[in-house]
């Protein structure tokens, strides 16, 4: 650690020797640097804040009828137009920066510089909390014109909430849903004509309710059997009916026996039966006055078997079928032969209906058959047009729909679905934000003395000397035998003490040019500039 220290206080040593050259390369540096420091302009900062309120009460009631907004990529849009050619060239017509441009190369250098100064980012917020967003915008613009930063500022504050707020886009989206909506309007009546006369000139062979030509011809099919087992059934019924007609009289024989004695005056007897009851009675009654020998009885004997004999006749004839027997002999309607009779004639007519459709469903079976082989071809075109009409109807409904959205979306937009609440106004302060003038004064300071140690430390390395016994024996390898010391004499003391005090003279001279650089930086940076 000795040989160390040694070591530094004898190259501090040969570097002393240079001094006056260490301060004046100081004293170069530091007047050079700061005199740059003076002649770099003052720039001025100049930021607004605005919080973009995207939570607002009319934001939820939208959801689901109208078009849901992603303000942070329209934001982010905003920010890309924002430092765009266009808007820059606005901005600096609107603040006379382009004054005195004359080539476009100049004119891009100013654009380009311009985008650089200008900073639009979300401001970090205070309180970190995961269910509040973070919308705080900060916009900020740097230029030496202190009223040039301001009105850039207020220019682009202004730009970013009003295009934001009109740049929905709505109004375009809504005249292309209308120009398509009109194309397709005429497509969709298009198609619909196209149909009607498909229709009408294939018709009975478009499928329909009941399906394809092979899902009707199954069905006609399965109709027939249907039907003709119905026929059989009701042909089957109807046999059974006329059978069991067969075994039964339309008519009753009156009850022997039946009728009694009519007046004197009364009508003649309608019918046999009813005379032979009366003749019955009157023989009766002779025979209470009278002999089986009595003429009378006799006559109404012969009276009464001739009358029984023709009620046989009629009865046969009744039997038969005879209606005029009916009325001759009395005899009443049997019941269970118009029962009978009832359901036959109701079989019959059933028969002939199940025979008319029957028939029918033949014919459309055998039409159907004979259209087999063209059906398909007409379905196949039908399903296309079918299709085609479908798409379009089904796009013309979605472009109805996305426009309706559309519309609400607008007026919600004007309403106010995202609400700018300016936080900060533009505002500039008075000092300018660079350059830190008292900072780089010191730097300069500090650079210039590094300078000057470092140009006298040089010079001891060119130049070197020996300044102790222990480095010449060092260096030359043999030993020292004995070292002679300079005797100094009052004349070269005095003037060794008058060199020390020149040299600490013109080094607290610097420190105090230091000092005054610092006092005087904001008159002596405009004297400066005013100058160069």
């Amino acid at each position: 650690m000795h040989g160390l220290i040694e070591t530094i206080l004898t190259e501090l040593r040969g570097a002393w020797r240079f001094r006056r050259h260490a301060l004046l390369a100081a004293w170069v540096v530091c007047l050079t640097g700061w005199l740059v420091v003076y002649a770099i302009p003052d720039h001025y900062e100049a930021y607004a804040r605005v919080n973009v309120d995207t939570r607002t009460a009319l934001r939820p009631l939208l959801e689901g009828i109208a078009v849901s907004q992603d303000v942070e990529a329209k934001l982010n849009l905003m920010k890309q137009q924002l430092l765009g050619r266009a808007n820059l060239d606005k901005v600096a017509s609107a603040t006379g920066l382009d004054t005195g441009l004359v080539t476009a190369a100049d004119r891009d250098a100013m654009l380009t510089g311009l985008s650089t100064r200008i900073n639009i980012e979300l401001e970090p917020p205070t309180v970190r909390d995961p269910r509040i967003p973070n919308t705080l915008y900060r916009i900020s613009y740097s230029d030496s014109d202190r009223k040039k930063a301001l009105t850039v500022v207020d220019l682009l504050l202004n730009s970013f909430v009003e295009d934001t707020m009109g740049a929905s886009g709505t109004s375009s989206a809504q005249r292309f849903l209308r120009e398509q909506i009109a194309d397709y309007d005429r497509r969709l009546a298009e198609a619909e004509a196209r149909l009607a006369e498909f229709k009408k000139k294939n018709f009975g062979m478009v499928p329909g309710e009941q399906g394809d030509s092979f899902a009707r011809l199954t069905t006609e099919s399965q109709t027939v059997k249907r039907i003709q087992g119905e026929l059989d059934v009701a042909i089957s019924r109807r046999a059974e009916l006329q059978r069991q007609l067969h075994g039964e009289t339309p008519y009753v024989a009156p009850a022997a026996g039946a009728g009694g004695i009519r007046p004197a005056n009364a009508p003649p007897a309608p019918d046999t039966a009813t005379r032979i009851a009366e003749t019955q009675a009157r023989l009766d009654d002779m025979l209470l006055r009278f002999t089986d020998r009595h003429p009378d009885v006799i006559a109404a004997r012969e009276t009464l078997e001739r009358l029984r004999a023709q009620q046989e006749k009629e009865i046969a004839a009744l039997r038969r079928g005879d209606p005029g027997a009916a009325a001759v002999t009395g005899a009443s309607s049997n019941p269970v032969y118009q029962t009978i009779q009832l359901q036959l004639n109701q079989a019959d007519v059933e028969i002939a209906a199940l025979r008319v459709q029957l028939n029918d469903h033949r014919r459309n079976e055998a039409e159907m058959r004979r259209l087999v082989d063209t059906a398909p071809e007409v379905e196949a075109e039908y399903a296309r047009l079918t299709r085609d009409y479908d798409v379009t109807r089904t796009q013309y409904n979605n472009l109805l729909e996305r426009l309706e959205r559309a519309r609400v979306s607008g007026d919600a937009e004007q309403t106010g679905v995202v609400r700018f609440n300016v936080v900060d106004p533009p505002s500039v302060g008075f000092k300018p934000t660079f350059p830190n003038r008292p900072l780089l004064i010191t730097a300069v300071l500090l650079l210039g003395l590094a300078v000057g140690a470092g140009v006298a430390y040089l010079l001891h390395m060119l130049k070197p000397v020996f300044a102790s016994e222990r480095t010449l024996g060092e260096v030359t390898g043999l030993p020292v035998l004995g070292v002679v010391p300079r005797m100094w004499v009052e004349k070269y003391r005095e003037q060794m003490k008058q060199g020390l005090l020149r040299y600490a003279i013109a080094s607290g001279s610097l420190l105090a040019v230091f000092f005054l650089v610092l006092l005087l930086q904001e008159s002596g940076s405009h004297l400066v500039r005013r100058i160069l």
